[in-house]
């Protein structure tokens, strides 16, 4: 074993090697391997922190030098004709010069173009280095969304993010006609000399608070990275379709993919047959194949470390932020139909029941024989058939659903939690305005693939297991005993019970679930249930996912817009050996920090996704107020009331001062309020008519009136013998909180 280098001769090592600069690649250099990588390790966390090195994308530099490959902006040609370009690496002095070698067939290169150049230091007068041209990369300019303010010569964007400072100036013939406070989205234009950066408007997206304003101020608020970087384009641009080399032939499989109508991306297809092996009589053989994203974004390249900035693409009804660029994520990537794509396959057998009793993965190339949509799958079974699914019928959708129907039996056995929440569908036109508010209608077909992708993410998770491999598993643990008692309380309000002094299993959930189904209260339970569940996050180490009732889970079968799927694929590849591609020892060091990093984007965006919602729905209701709604209480403050309104399912609050007319006593322990006067007492789940008072598009809140509870007036309150409305079920929770109270109180007394 060699002994560690010294720090000078590292430097040296770097300087004369800055293609060759990661950790791994130094440790090689030197012959280190074993223990004495720790020591490596330490030694250049050291020479980083006093400022000798610096560490950029996962390699060693000394501070202040550029990288062998970079990108940078063309500057107009100097009085002799040189064409020089500044870098546009982060972190770097952008006033570095740098000369432009042109070659026998590059293209002309003109002032603001943006090339990826291979650079070589030099020793000579004017610049420090020299750059041969590798690509010239295509428009990826910056973008800004703000308010435009009108000034003598133009105007300003305003950036509407609050940590956003910098104003951008926009000149007159750049200004597209926008008008004094609209909001406008524009694009960086020129080189900045002095003063503030310019820009051009691109976009007018009118009123700030508009339908089409919603989804980029729930961008830009929430920090959702919406701009690729330009090596991140260049990288993707370099992208081409794989052979059959190193992969098994698929392309025979009559492989479908089956999605929403408006699907922005295909990552999934599948096939089902009958099992023709003996003593599987019944039986069903299943494929599940998957995009080959790990083909094209490899470990530590720049679409690498941007797809995990980014976690996870996010869906607005007017746009998706992806996780990848549209040559990826909507074309190379994609599964679309009589095409040859890269694929990570699976292939499962199940018995009659459902149980998996085998599986085997591949890597292989593909070429799917249909892209259909959910609706269109559910009537072709249904009889209705049209002249995409016609010929597909027999071979390959009745085989799904026997294959599926399989597995409905499994999951009927294993009881993971049935929830039932119907799922809502904003319409936009063409402006951005929403037109209707409906809820999905949900077929077997999405059962179907659901089902299909869950068998799938096992298979994954199990067979990584086996190998040893490192991963990120989908964890969901149960809820907490606070969570528990709370939801108890919901359920005896409404006339329900909930097992107690037990082990909790999802099959005592459903059976409240099943208990509430065709009742006043089933959309609130199945809320309340779905509140009371802890949110499912990454992690490493296995603690099993309690809603799904699985021991081993982890995703697997959506890489285009997930990166912890990414990460699955690349165990599979290291496990099996399928190539270079698969997991780094960069990703096993960090799997920790990774799985936080995309679990925390998750979050983010759920919650930019459901803001939006809520604006849209406001923006929808705006024109309704003064109109009367009927809808659910849904929760139960010291402060108000919140109700689920029927048709829209959007929520809103009654201000405690809008409830009536007398003062209400809050408890806590049974979540209801109680007059004062009237002795009317209101809890979660009773049925009301209440009146829009505000709609507020910009905060996407709803503020109600209460004119009906329970199919009588509100009572005016005075008297305490006036009210003539007394709900039985919070009624009996809220005595029974009280009684418990005394109890407790006649205990500690004794």
């Amino acid at each position: 074993m060699k002994p560690v280098p010294n720090k000078d001769q590292i430097r040296q090592w770097i300087a004369e090697n800055p293609g060759l600069s990661a950790k791994r690649d130094i440790a090689k250099a030197f012959g280190i391997k074993g223990d004495a990588k720790i020591d490596l390790k330490r030694l250049l966390r050291e020479m980083e922190d006093e400022g000798a090195l610096e560490k950029k994308a996962r390699r060693f530099r000394e501070p202040g030098s550029l990288p062998p490959v970079a990108v940078l902006q063309v500057l107009a040609p100097d009085r002799s004709g040189d064409l020089f370009a500044v870098p546009l690496e982060e972190g770097v002095d952008s006033t570095i010069r740098i000369l432009v070698v042109a070659q026998k067939g590059d293209p002309a290169l003109g002032a603001g173009d943006r090339i990826l150049g291979r650079l070589t230091a030099v020793s000579a007068e004017g610049h420090a280095y020299e750059a041969r041209l590798i690509r010239r990369l295509g428009s990826n300019p910056l973008k800004v969304l703000g308010i435009y303010r009108e000034g003598h010569e133009g105007g300003r964007i305003v950036p509407i993010d609050k940590g956003q400072d910098k104003e951008w100036r926009v000149a007159r013939d750049a200004a597209a006609g926008a008008r004094d406070g609209e909001l406008v989205e524009g694009e960086a234009v020129g080189n900045r000399r002095l003063g503030l950066p310019q820009a051009r408007i691109v976009a007018r997206l009118g009123d700030p608070s508009g339908a089409r304003a919603v989804s980029l101020i729930a961008i830009h608020q929430h920090g959702i990275p919406d701009q690729f970087p330009d090596a991140v384009i260049a990288e993707a641009d370099r992208a081409a379709p794989v052979g059959l080399k190193g992969r098994e032939d698929l392309r025979d499989l009559p492989l479908v993919t089956i999605d929403p109508i408006d699907a922005r991306d295909r990552d999934d297809a599948v096939y089902a047959m009958a099992d023709d092996q003996p003593g599987n009589p019944g039986g069903h053989v299943i494929w599940v194949a998957i995009a080959d994203v790990a083909h094209y974004v490899t470990p530590g390249a720049a679409l690498d470390r941007e797809a995990r900035r980014r976690g996870n693409s996010t869906y607005f009804p007017d746009r998706v932020v992806p996780m990848l660029p549209d040559i990826l994520s909507g074309d190379l990537c994609s599964l679309h139909e009589h095409v040859d794509r890269a694929c990570l396959a699976v292939r499962m057998r199940i018995d009659a029941h459902g149980n998996k009793l085998s599986h085997r993965f591949v890597r292989g190339l593909m070429r799917s024989k249909a892209s259909l949509h959910y609706g269109q799958v559910q009537s072709a079974i249904d009889g209705q058939a049209d002249d995409k699914t016609a010929p597909l019928l027999e071979p390959v959708l009745k085989p799904l659903y026997a294959a599926y129907a399989a597995l409905v039996q499994a999951r009927a056995a294993r009881q993971p939690l049935d929830l039932d929440l119907p799922e809502r569908k904003i319409v936009l036109d063409d402006a951005g305005k929403v037109t209707s508010v409906a809820f999905y209608e949900r077929y077997d077909a999405h059962k179907l693939i659901e089902e299909m992708m869950i068998l799938a993410n096992v298979a994954a998770a199990e067979e990584l297991v086996r190998l040893k491999q490192p991963l990120l598993f989908r964890v969901h643990e149960e809820p907490s005993p606070l969570k528990l008692d709370a939801l108890r309380e919901v359920a005896e309000a409404s006339g329900m019970t909930l097992a107690k002094g037990q082990m909790l299993k999802t099959a005592h959930l459903n059976r409240l679930l099943s208990q509430a189904q065709g009742t006043e209260f089933d959309e609130l339970i199945n809320l309340t249930t779905l509140r009371s569940m802890t949110q499912a996050y990454y992690n490493p180490e296995n603690f099993g996912h309690f809603g799904l009732a699985l021991r081993n889970y982890a995703h697997f079968t959506s890489p285009i817009r997930r990166y912890s799927d990414l990460i699955v694929h690349r165990a599979l590849i290291a496990g099996h050996r399928w190539g270079q591609d698969g997991l780094s020892p960069w990703d096993v060091e960090n799997l920790d920090e990774t799985a936080k990093l995309i679990s925390e984007a998750e979050r983010r965006s759920m919650a930019a996704e459901r803001d939006t919602t809520d604006r849209y729905l406001a923006a929808y209701l705006a024109d309704r107020v003064g109109s009367s709604f009927a809808g659910r209480i849904s929760g139960v403050q010291r402060f108000g009331l919140f109700v689920r309104l029927d048709e829209t399912g959007a929520d809103g609050l009654i201000p405690i001062r809008a409830v009536g007319r007398e003062f209400f006593h809050y408890d806590e322990a049974s979540q209801t309020l109680m007059g004062a006067d009237t002795g009317l007492t209101i809890g979660i789940g009773q049925r009301v008519v209440v009146k829009l008072s505000e709609a507020i598009p910009v905060t996407g809140g709803l503020v109600l009136e209460l004119l009906e509870i329970e199919g009588s007036a509100v009572p005016a309150g005075r008297s305490r013998k006036g009210g003539r409305f007394s709900p039985r079920k919070p009624g009996a929770a809220s005595a029974k909180a009280s009684k418990l109270a005394r109890k407790i109180v006649r205990k500690r007394r004794g």
